[in-house]
């Protein structure tokens, strides 16, 4: 059994991991409460942003703050881009098919960046700026890039919710998630509103990318599916609580990163937010059917 030093210089890295998945998942959600689409090219588009990046930093010499931002742009714009070409074509199609779309643009997206960033992926490391400065908690060593990490996914989560509550525009991406046809028939720009949604999906894309390009690694095949991440703490969240889809994220992540001293389950520890996510939902399940159940005696 391992001691609590080993534990120890994981705990930070799965936080930051797992406020990563989280504001991806929050992302995914608010998304597929406005569009009907589950967009499972989200890793895909966040490691095409950070390769981006890497290579203006690296190639043409970038300030380092001009090539984060260039990840940023690079990956809203292929999402928005996506959004308004094949969204309007599949808006009227069943969740699943709009979700093989988006698993076809992920893997266009692999392929085109294996082509073109062809080498080795050990070829390559994004390490950002604030990696660099360190502090210490204890005997645990944390550099800015986890912290950002953090309280990006609570300003996210936090700034989402209040947004979707408060502003018109939220009240608007509510009424477009319960029915597009009736929200069409009462003025809604349906096509603006969308388009808000796909744009700020791609920056929050982005950003979770150039995170997760130093926190785990700048590898396109690795960066792609952790949106499986993502995706469980959604599930978790049924793909309508934020709150839920949050800490489930947190969670996935901090439990992953806590698995490494186990040597027994390292080799398996990538089921990890399979195995979350089904015990939640089955969890959900039981207490929903035993609500039901009281109701009716």
């Amino acid at each position: 059994m391992p001691s609590w030093s080993d534990f120890e210089p994981y705990i930070f890295t799965g936080l930051a991991s797992g406020a990563v998945y989280a504001v991806s998942g929050v992302g995914m959600v608010v998304l597929y409460r406005t569009t009907g689409v589950l967009n499972l090219a989200y890793g895909a588009i966040g490691a095409l942003g950070a390769l981006v990046a890497w290579s203006l930093m690296n190639s043409a010499h970038w300030p380092a703050g001009a090539a984060y931002v260039a990840c940023i742009a690079v990956a809203a714009a292929v999402t928005l881009l996506y959004g308004m070409v094949l969204g309007p074509p599949l808006a009227r199609r069943d969740p699943l098919v709009k979700a093989v779309s988006t698993l076809g643009l992920a893997l266009v997206l692999l392929g085109a960046m294996s082509w073109i960033w062809s080498q080795n992926a050990s070829a390559y490391s994004m390490t950002l700026v604030s990696t660099n400065w360190t502090f210490s908690i204890g005997q645990i060593l944390v550099n800015w890039t986890q912290i950002i990490a953090l309280i990006f996914a609570v300003v996210v989560a936090v700034g989402t919710g209040t947004f979707l509550r408060r502003t018109r525009l939220g009240t608007v991406m509510r009424a477009l998630a319960n029915d597009r046809e009736i929200s069409a028939t009462l003025g809604v720009p349906v096509r603006r509103v969308e388009a808000a949604a796909w744009l700020v999906s791609g920056v929050i894309s982005g950003i979770a990318g150039l995170i997760l390009s130093d926190i785990v690694a700048l590898d396109a095949t690795t960066l792609t599916f952790l949106v499986i991440s993502s995706l469980a703490a959604t599930l978790i969240g049924r793909l309508r609580s934020l709150t839920v889809t949050f800490f489930a994220g947190i969670v996935i992540g901090l439990v992953d990163a806590l698995a490494n001293p186990f040597n027994a389950i390292y080799n398996y520890k990538d089921m990890t937010p399979f195995v979350l996510a089904i015990v939640a939902l089955l969890f959900l399940s039981r207490r929903r059917s035993a609500a039901r159940t009281s109701r009716m005696a």
